[in-house]
């Protein structure tokens, strides 16, 4: 308070307090944080709310006379609370990396000079060796105050030692924003030896548990979205494991007769329909996209099986000179399987399947076009669940998009856009 004006004070408590009450709300409202990190969390903020609102009568009531009990009782729960923080910060740090804070060495060392730390300041309300008021609510240092804010400076030190030692069980954010939260308040704290700044000690807090409160919160954003990919997988690798068992039926079937009819052909359609399954099954166990080549000629055995059934109705057009590009697995032969799937009708005329890439500016674009029945948005009151997995998969894997367009002749365009 020496050093800064009520004003300026005020205006740093006032945004302490309300990043302080926004990480209380977050941490009770937020789904997906666990017992462990709330128990931390709404504690923390709850006391550091405490002591922004001590800053705040602090700055009110500095150099009121009228207020001298209120200023000795405020400057004795700021210097208790502080303390209590800086142990429960070596507790999260040890949570975080691994560690059981109870048989730390680190811990009980915080605990220790908590315990000091504690013990002088209750001989603060005996003695004027530590501060103490004038008659004018003046704050007045004594000649063993820097003794008192000791245990605490040497706190944030040791944890900060044991923080360096420990990097290589943080990750690098972790890391960072551990180093971001300590190293402020071993700023602050050694500051404060010299002048009076309890209101910047308290932003310095508020910033310290937001920087660690963000971490986590990413790590949850980041826990969604790995979450989302999973499904997202599971839902590839269901539908790969329900394939459409009439799909299965006529090509066993077509073998079997064109066997007698056509050996040569019925080879080629094992072939091709060995291909089709050891690609379906392969993309089960795929983890990350896949080189375009592959995708292709999973849709290429997909296709010649399906044409060995439709022979007559089903034409298929390739102009796929740009292959160089990545995709999801379980991409290219979905969005053809649905043409096939509702464009193939023998009372009707014959399917014509297109398939392009081309690199544009914005990226690899892959469109797939027909001349069948169109594009309904639901079939039988149910979604296009395939349709809606592969955007998903795109989105979430390459940041890719799907567009579907009616052809105003008939028919639809499928465009898939790779980044």
């Amino acid at each position: 308070m020496d050093v800064m004006t009520k004003e300026l004070a005020l205006f740093l408590c006032g945004s302490a307090l309300m990043l302080s009450l926004l990480g209380i709300i977050i941490t009770i409202i937020m789904p997906g944080f666990n017992h462990r990190t709330r128990r931390f969390f709404l504690p923390f903020f709850t006391l550091l709310l405490i002591y922004i609102i001590l800053c705040i009568g602090d700055a009110i009531s500095y150099n009121d006379p009228d207020m001298a009990l209120v200023q000795r009782i405020i400057s004795y729960f700021e210097s208790l609370l502080f303390s209590m923080f800086l142990p429960m910060l070596t507790i999260h740090l040890l949570r975080t990396c691994g560690e059981e804070w109870r048989t730390s060495r680190l811990f009980h060392a915080a605990f220790i000079l908590w315990i000091m730390s504690f013990v002088m300041l209750q001989g603060t309300l005996f003695t004027n060796f530590f501060y103490y008021f004038t008659d004018d609510n003046q704050f007045i240092r004594g000649p063993l105050y820097s003794i008192l804010l000791i245990p605490s400076i040497v706190t944030i030190v040791i944890t900060l030692r044991g923080l360096i030692l420990r990097s290589n069980k943080f990750t690098v954010r972790h890391f960072l924003a551990f180093l971001i939260c300590l190293l402020p308040l071993t700023v602050a704290s050694v500051l404060h030896v010299f002048v009076s700044v309890f209101p910047l000690i308290g932003v310095c807090l508020t910033f310290t548990i937001l920087s660690m409160f963000l971490i986590n919160l990413f790590d949850l954003i980041e826990y969604y979205v790995h979450q989302q990919e999973e499904i997202a997988k599971q839902r590839a690798s269901i539908a790969v494991l329900q394939m459409r068992p009439h799909f299965i039926y006529n090509t066993m079937t077509s073998i079997y007769y064109l066997c007698d009819q056509n050996p040569e052909k019925a080879k080629e359609v094992t072939l091709d329909f060995t291909t089709y399954l050891r690609k379906n099954f392969t993309a089960i166990a795929s983890e990350d996209t896949i080189p375009f080549s592959e995708e292709l000629e999973h849709t290429r055995a997909y296709l010649a099986v399906e044409q060995a059934q439709y022979e007559d109705i089903l034409f298929v057009d390739y102009d796929t000179p740009h292959t160089h590009f990545r995709i999801p697995p379980l991409t290219l032969q979905p969005i053809v399987e649905n043409s096939v799937k509702y464009g193939c009708d023998p009372d009707s005329e014959p399917l014509h399947i297109v398939i392009r890439t081309r690199a544009t500016d914005s990226g690899n674009e892959i469109t797939v076009e027909d001349n069948g029945p169109g594009f309904k948005s639901v079939d039988d009151n149910k979604p296009h669940i395939a349709l809606a997995n592969i955007e998903q998969r795109l989105e979430m894997m390459c940041g890719g998009t799907l567009c579907i367009i009616n052809r105003n002749c008939g028919g639809t365009v499928v465009k898939v856009l790779i980044p």
